[in-house]
């Protein structure tokens, strides 16, 4: 059985992420979508949030398990016994980091592959910062996130 891991912070989880994981699936017999937990980042959300939003917005994919980790990205993927790391790739400014990081993974663990998912030309431009922003200023953004995502965005920006 072919595992990957799809890490992220998700905060919040987008359409574009939820796109890579629909496209994972089609290659996978299961996708976990992990929440990285990183104390060094300053997060909207809580892990806690972000897992209950993920759980909400992937429900209805069988294939798909929701999951955090702390530390490595690679040590995660071999706990979970996955055979790769899914990435999406939205734009060429994406590629050098994640190559970067990929060529360090494949370092750090030869048997975990590094797979870039591209998400729909719709949802290139989408970013969890961009969603923060727009939904901050009071930005409709129903568009571009899940519906709970939609919803918890405007109980924390109070409107």
């Amino acid at each position: 059985m072919a595992k990957v891991i799809y890490p992220g912070t998700f905060d919040p989880v987008t359409n574009g992420h939820i796109d890579v994981v629909k496209r994972a699936i089609e290659l996978f017999d299961e996708v976990i979508v992990t929440v990285a937990k990183n104390p060094s980042k300053t997060f909207l959300f809580s892990i806690e949030e972000r897992l209950e939003m993920l759980r909400e917005s992937l429900k209805e994919f069988e294939k798909v398990k929701v999951d955090w980790f702390d530390g490595l990205v690679v040590n995660h993927a071999k706990q979970v016994g996955a055979v790769g790391i899914i990435r999406g790739l939205r734009a060429v400014s994406d590629f050098e980091y994640e190559f970067q990081m990929a060529l360090m993974n494949r370092k750090l663990a030869e048997d975990i592959t590094t797979i870039l998912l591209m998400p729909h030309a719709r949802y290139t431009y989408l970013n969890s910062t961009i969603i923060r922003n727009l939904a901050q200023f009071k930005g409709n953004v129903s568009e571009f996130v899940p519906p709970i995502v939609n919803r918890k965005l405007k109980e924390k920006f109070g409107y």
